[in-house]
Order: C-alpha cells, then structure tokens, then sequence
C-alpha cells in the first residue's frame, strides 16, 4: 500500500504522536491528523502486517482543535520534530492527557486515573534551550524527516529559545560534521559544539553554564542533563516536593539525580538533622551535584549506575525520587524500592508507557498510586511529563 491515497475517519490518539483509523481491516497510524476527523491519508509505510503508517494529506472533514501549523517546516513528509503543530494549546493537552490515561489502564492496571496536562508559562513557542540539528551531504544544518535519514534544512526554528540564535547556526555551512547542537538560556551566550562521529568539539560559548531554578543557581557542565524548557526545573522541584512532603530530619535517596537539583530541594528541607544521598551514574553530572550539594553538607553524591542491587543495599531512608531515563526504571529496580523503607516515592517520567509498566509492578508489590500530576514540557510534541506519588498500602 506504500504511496496509496486513502480516506478513512480517525477515531483516536495513540501513543507516539499519531492517531488511529482503520482502512481494509487494517489499522492505520495517522499523523497530522486529529481524533474525530476525516482525512485523506498517503500511506507512508506498510509493515504487511496488521497496521501501516501514513500522513493526512488533505482534511475532509476538520476537528473544532484544528489550526493552522505556525511553523513552515511542519506537515507531511517535512520536519519530522514536531507532532502537534495543528493542533491548538487545549487540544495538544487534552491529547496528552489521553494518552497518559490510556497507558495507565492499558498497561498499568488503572482504568479510573484522573488526569489533567498543566500548562506552563511561556507559551507554545520559543521555549527549547537545547537544540540538536542533523548536517546533511553539503554541511546544511537541519531536522530529520519524520522516521528518516533525510535531514531537512532548515533557516530557523520557532520552538528555539531567542537566546540561542539558532538562525545564525542554520545559516552556517558544516562541513564533514554529524550534527550541531545549540545550549543557552536567557542569562548567558549560547554554547555551540560540533559533533563528530567519535567526540564533540566546543565552537563557542562556556563549557560549564550556571541555570536558575527554586531560587538559587545550579552549574550545569555542557555534556550533563538539564530539562530544556527554562520552567521546568521549577516545575518539577516543586511538584516533587509538595508531594513527598519531606520533614526536618528525613532521609532522603535521589536515584538517577543528574546535577542534584531534587537532591538539593530536599536537602533544604530536612535541613542538617536529616540526610539526603544523590545517586547518579554520569560522571559530568555527578561532578556538578557535588559542587551544586557543597552548600548542604548533610546531602552527599554517590556516582554509580542505579540498580537493584545498589537500592536493595540502602538501608535507611524514609522517602525516595526517582527520575529514570525513558525506558523507564524496570521490574528489577522498582521491586528493590517496593522492598525497601521508604514511606513515599516520587516518580518523574518522560514516558508514560514506561511509568504506567512500573507503577503496575508496584501495585504487584503492595504500593499504590496515590497521586498524578502531568505537565506539557514539550509543546507542539507528544511528549509528556509526569510525576506520579507511590505509596505502600491498598487504600
């Protein structure tokens, strides 16, 4: 079927940034289209299995959540970035919000989660302070085409913070490099590395930037993990907090704890009666916990790949953070924690299939999911964040 034209009605959003219709039995994931529409679709890929893939190439029939695309790069076979350029502010939530519900009763088990995507400020647009475009054959800097190879050039990119002025690195030739990536934030110049095949090279900018978040200043060496939407560290911080409400005198386990912000939010909380470990794998990362966590000498770092066999040797803590990468924390690791004594355990997520997979070993295991905020870092994309509050018991 790759290349035929077919109309069919879309019925759903699915996880990933496409929606779901049905042509010949067959189901067929639809992007730049919305649930309730219908479209006439170019198939894009057939598997020759149960399903294929395809892009709305004309509207039949428009959803009220439709509109039209700010970017000149989005739609059918162009920039492969964005998922939800047609989409209005409330719509693209209310996707995500369905989505995350639907993987919560899918996957973990829980049919009934209220669940409601909060908007952070900024708006839709100009918001990303970390960028990575691909290079093409003659050195134009770009974005992918939607599952491809195919790199796009671009002149600018409207999801890019001002700060970084990406436009003056698209304009750029660059020669026999893999890709650019562009890091900045409204307080200082922009950083901009080369990419190799083998290493990165610095063209501009400090290697090591200090961000701002929960009042204070955090360092930030280039190669180390920052969320890329200058609200969301706030965000974030403050919804793990309110959450596990942690006391004077706790202790504390921050697992996957990148520079230490959780870590250090929680060391101001406990205060030097209590204690808090950070553990993190990366050793950028771990270098700038250390000197982010210096003020709170009761919070140490522990650099070290987070598994179950290091959660099922801390012995004391009364409340845990958990931020994994998006394949999640797996069965291993969320048993030791199940296992272990905490009262509370704050789960930050980037993928709700991955979160709904392990809150439902947790439910295996006597804990509960007792509460769920989601938050829309990642405007006009499909992406989602979610912190989840996991507590023992079945009430």
């Amino acid at each position: 079927m790759k290349g035929d034209l077919v109309e069919v009605d879309v019925t759903a959003v699915a996880h990933g940034g496409h929606c779901v219709a049905r042509h010949l039995g067959r189901v067929v994931f639809v992007r730049h289209a919305l649930p309730g529409e219908r479209v006439v679709v170019r198939i894009t890929e057939d598997t020759g299995g149960s399903y294929c893939r395809g892009d709305a190439v004309q509207v039949l029939q428009a959803a009220p959540e439709r509109v039209e695309p700010p970017c000149p790069y989005a739609g059918p076979g162009r920039c492969g970035g964005c998922d939800f350029q047609h989409v209005t502010a409330a719509g693209q939530r209310g996707l995500k919000a369905t989505v995350v519900r639907e993987q919560l009763s899918r996957l973990g088990g829980l049919p009934d989660v209220p669940v409601v995507v909060e908007e952070l400020p900024g708006g839709l647009l100009g918001w990303r302070t970390r960028m990575q475009f691909a290079v093409d054959r003659r050195g134009r800097a770009g974005l992918r085409r939607h599952r491809s190879h195919s790199v796009l050039p671009l002149a600018d990119c409207p999801l890019a913070h001002p700060a970084l002025s990406v436009s003056d690195v698209l304009a750029r030739r660059w020669r026999d490099a893999q890709g650019v990536e562009v890091v900045g934030s409204a307080a200082e110049p922009p950083t901009v590395l080369r990419r190799g095949l083998h290493r990165s090279v610095a063209v501009s900018g400090p290697q090591v930037r200090r961000e701002q978040a929960a009042g204070r200043s955090w360092q930030v060496d280039i190669g180390a993990f920052w969320q890329v939407h200058p609200a969301a560290a706030d965000v974030l911080g403050a919804a793990v907090l309110s959450m596990l409400a942690p006391r004077p005198g706790e202790r504390c386990v921050d697992l996957y704890g990148g520079v230490g912000l959780f870590a250090g939010l929680l060391a101001d909380t406990v205060g030097p009666t209590g204690s808090v470990l950070c553990v993190e794998g990366d050793r950028a990362a771990a270098a700038d916990a250390r000197v982010n966590l210096a003020p709170t000498p009761w919070a140490s770092v522990r650099r070290q790949a987070v598994d179950a066999a290091l959660v099922a040797g801390l012995s004391a803590y009364d409340v845990a953070v958990l931020d994994p990468p998006r394949t999640g924390a797996g069965r291993p690791l969320v048993e030791a924690l199940a296992a272990g004594p905490a009262r509370a355990i704050a789960y930050v997520a980037c993928d709700p299939a991955a979160l709904a997979r392990d809150v439902k070993t947790f439910g295996e295991h006597g804990w509960r999911l007792s509460a769920l905020r989601a938050f829309d870092l990642f405007p006009m994309t499909h992406h989602v964040e979610c912190v989840a509050l996991l507590v023992p018991g079945t009430g």
